[in-house]
């Protein structure tokens, strides 16, 4: 078999996430391609996604693992940290060594560094002066992200975020908050149907994750349908 190269792999990254320019795609499910697509290609231990609703909330959307979302989740609940500020500021938050933010937000260090991240990127998730929120890559190593590979990634987030709003989104302000609600409310009940799917199959919550995206990909249906499905009962996978 050949292997593809970071080349290839980028170009077809971008190719995905145009797709979205296309009616008829599942928000929640180019966010946890734009994540995993992420981490593959810019060695991350890990990365997620927080959105914001336009009311000052955020939630965690998409995240390559548990470690992430909860680190994510740390700084919402504190209403402070990089991913935070990287959303409130729209600019592009760098900590190469996380063990040396503890006067700014030393409850995001405590919390990083339990989960053994060690450095991590925050970009905005951008179009022209809106941003939606922030596309957030942790290492288990020293360093981040290199000038070209930060353009690179901003490139990426820029595109997922012209997928998400879209022309339709765009072209009418409550249609584009409606859009991001329904991604919030759809990881709302994802996140039921992973705790359903674990119990029942005793597997953690990443594992519990792949098994419903799996059958979502596998039978063309919307992952929140799918999870709403295993939340209601009416489907075990």
């Amino acid at each position: 078999m050949v292997t593809q190269s970071r080349e290839g792999q980028l170009v077809e990254t971008f190719v995905t996430l145009a797709d979205t320019l296309v009616v008829g795609y599942d928000v929640v499910d180019l966010l946890q391609t734009l994540v995993e697509r992420c981490a593959l290609l810019f060695g991350a231990s890990a990365v997620g996604i927080i959105l914001s609703a336009g009311d000052g909330d955020f939630e965690v959307v998409a995240s390559t693992n548990e470690r992430t979302r909860l680190v994510e989740i740390l700084q919402l609940r504190a209403g402070a940290g990089p991913c935070v500020e990287c959303v409130m500021t729209g600019a592009a938050v760098a900590i190469p060594d996380l063990d040396v933010v503890a006067p700014k937000w030393p409850s995001f260090r405590a919390g990083a560094l339990e989960q053994g991240f060690l450095s991590m990127h925050a970009v905005p998730l951008h179009l022209r002066a809106t941003t939606i929120g922030s596309l957030n890559l942790f290492w288990d190593r020293l360093g981040g992200l290199g000038a070209h590979d930060l353009r690179t990634v901003q490139a990426l987030a820029d595109t997922a975020t012209i997928g998400i709003l879209q022309e339709r989104a765009i072209r009418e302000s409550d249609i584009a908050r409606a859009q991001l609600q329904h991604a919030l409310n759809s990881r709302i009940v994802i996140e039921q149907a992973k705790g359903v799917i674990a119990f029942m199959h005793n597997v953690d919550m990443d594992e519990a994750f792949t098994m419903l995206r799996g059958h979502a990909r596998n039978h063309s249906r919307p992952l929140a349908e799918v999870a709403a499905a295993v939340v209601d009962r009416t489907l075990r996978l």
